[in-house]
């Protein structure tokens, strides 16, 4: 099986020697970063021009914060968030790929119908019992995430290898969906990184090259802005820890798509890095 193709229900992304980039779009009054800065459908829209024209390869919009503690929405109030600006990403470039950030299988339903072809489902499967129908029947490419309960109270232990913890679950959760009839080449994985996981847990599941590299699919990496990286900064404040784990996975030698929200920086780094030279 290749590891060099991503299938989505609009078409295939690709991976070559250097990541991808997904840049972050969200919709929301109280994201950890950025809750609030995108009240309009406009707003929205200016944010998703600035990250594509940066070289995001797709866009990932997210209505319901996941942060700790964050309250949680109803479907439809996080419908009324998302699918206008779905809908208007799509006519103004029908071509750029959305992935719909979301743990609710019906917002992922209607997101795909929307527009959107990709669903980042950052329950894993495991906070909405109807996910794994919506994405066997949608066709929609699908962020496979290691999480634990939908608070973030449950954790790894602190005796366990996160590593094998997290590549057993990704690995059992793609197996679920291959027996459904998914084609494997619509799954990538998403090691969750602080979703569950001390700081130390995130710190090893970083560096944890030769798990990853013998999984059979790309993974993404969502570390941007994350409190783990800096936690007495403000999030904007993060970047440069951020940054400086990004150019240290750019020496790990499998297909990668980096979760960001400052993509221009981003492209910097892997334009300037020597292993992209």
């Amino acid at each position: 099986m290749s590891k060099s193709h991503w299938r989505h229900a609009q078409g295939v992304l690709t991976f070559g020697a250097k990541p991808l980039l997904a840049g972050i779009l969200n919709v929301t009054p109280d994201s950890f970063s950025d809750g609030g800065s995108l009240p309009t459908v406009d707003h929205a829209l200016r944010r998703a021009e600035d990250l594509l024209n940066a070289g995001a390869h797709l866009i990932d919009l997210g209505g319901e914060s996941t942060r700790p503690g964050a309250t949680a929405v109803s479907v439809d109030e996080e419908l009324r968030r998302v699918i206008p600006v779905i809908n208007a990403m799509h006519r103004r470039w029908p071509l750029t790929v959305i992935s719909i950030d979301t743990c609710k299988a019906e917002v992922a339903r209607q997101a795909i119908e929307a527009g959107a072809s990709i669903i980042n489902d950052v329950g894993g499967g495991r906070w909405d019992e109807n996910m794994l129908t919506v994405v066997t029947t949608s066709g929609a490419g699908y962020i496979a995430t290691h999480s634990l309960d939908r608070h973030h109270r449950q954790t790894i232990p602190a005796d366990a290898n996160p590593a094998v913890i997290v590549s057993d679950f990704l690995r059992n959760l793609s197996g679920r969906l291959i027996q459904l009839g998914v084609d494997p080449q619509r799954i990538i994985y998403d090691p969750g990184v602080g979703f569950g996981k001390t700081a130390e847990q995130n710190r090893q599941l970083l560096h944890a090259a030769p798990v990853w590299s013998g999984l059979e699919r790309p993974l993404m990496w969502g570390i941007s802005r994350k409190r783990f990286l800096a936690p007495d900064c403000l999030p904007a404040d993060r970047e440069p820890a951020a940054r400086q784990i990004y150019r240290h996975l750019l020496t790990q030698e499998y297909p990668q798509i980096w979760r960001v929200h400052d993509v221009s920086a981003s492209a910097r780094s892997i334009a300037t890095h020597p292993a992209s030279c």
